[in-house]
């Protein structure tokens, strides 16, 4: 039996994708909101430690442009936890962590071939 737990914001359309993808597979899946529920730091600082800032972070993202040139520059893993608790918008989605009988692991965006080899 694999657990699933989706990280994200509703609206968002790799959201969406992810969510669409795991119903068409039949994987049964809890779904965190970060507008209703937030995002805890130290989950953040866990993905951060398993992924890196680079993976974990959203630069490409609206919230992340509109930082001034200060929080942008030399971010550090506790410069980037700060940034993605005060403002969820700034976390890659999805994020996934699944445990099953063979261990767990964590998905960071939404790859189908990747989710496929892991969920599947």
């Amino acid at each position: 039996m694999t657990t699933i737990t989706v990280y994200g914001i509703p609206g968002c359309d790799t959201i969406k994708k992810a969510r669409t993808w795991l119903d068409a597979h039949g994987i049964a899946y809890t779904f965190h909101d970060y507008k209703k529920e937030g995002a805890d730091a130290d989950r953040l600082s866990a993905w951060v430690d398993a992924k890196g800032v680079d993976v974990v972070l959203n630069k490409r993202g609206t919230a992340f442009r509109k930082l001034g040139s200060a929080d942008k520059n030399a971010i550090d893993a506790p410069k980037a936890v700060t940034l993605m608790t005060d403002n969820p918008s700034m976390i890659k989605r999805p994020v996934a962590e699944y445990a099953n009988g063979c261990g767990g692991g964590l998905l960071v965006g939404f790859k189908e071939d990747e989710w496929s080899a892991a969920l599947l």
